[in-house]
């Protein structure tokens, strides 16, 4: 999922000080903690500004509302992502045979909900109730779908452009769909739905890329 370059949804201004971005790191942190074990409702940004150490006059510097910290913590979440799977789709993934390419992007993405558990625990119960949540996904998505588009269009240039963004919406929203909801299942099933993942996605690129 650093946050984004471009400013997340609500933000009142972007940090271009070393020191102005600690502290709304710091503030994002104490959020996704309060976040996690607390609840989003109950959390209150004069809670998350006196766990930060932060003036709250400081935290509305930077967040006009509770809602625009969620929104930056979101937008965090989906530039780390993105920055793991930048270094798969880079001219060095072209290396990989597409068994490995495959594993180790999906075990990427496991990793990353491994790692950032807060991401499922926090917006799995608001995914319905704020739909600009769902506009924030859907920007990273798009983001991660024109990196694929790239990526294959330079593993096999005979392909026709919308047959690559094809290809990479179907990889997203399997991939996403699929590991997103082994999140809620146990441990032992959920490792199986990332196998099984694998394997559903190696079968279907091989359909594209038989060699």
């Amino acid at each position: 999922m650093t946050t984004n370059s471009l400013r997340p949804k609500g933000m009142r201004r972007q940090p271009r000080q070393a020191r102005s971005q600690e502290r709304v790191n710091q503030i994002l942190d104490v959020a996704e903690q309060l976040f996690i074990s607390k609840g989003y409702n109950a959390t209150s940004t004069n809670a998350i500004a006196a766990q930060a150490q932060v003036p709250i006059g400081s935290l509305y510097q930077f967040f006009p509302d509770k809602a625009a910290i969620l929104y930056g913590l979101a937008a965090r979440y989906n530039q780390q992502l993105h920055s793991l799977l930048t270094e798969l789709n880079s001219p060095d993934g072209e290396k990989l045979s597409l068994s490995k390419y495959v594993e180790q992007t999906i075990d990427a993405v496991d990793r990353f909900f491994t790692d950032y558990p807060g991401y499922h625990a926090i917006f799995m119960p608001l995914q319905s109730s704020m739909p600009e949540l769902e506009a924030i996904d859907a920007a990273a998505d798009a983001q991660l779908i024109n990196d694929l588009v790239i990526f294959f269009s330079r593993y096999d240039p005979e392909l026709a452009p919308e047959i690559y963004e094809a290809i990479a919406f179907v990889l997203v929203k399997t991939i996403g769909t699929l590991l997103w909801t082994s999140l809620s299942q146990e441990k032992v099933f959920r490792q199986q739905l990332v196998q099984e993942t694998k394997r559903i996605v190696l079968s279907y690129l091989q359909s594209y890329f038989p060699y």
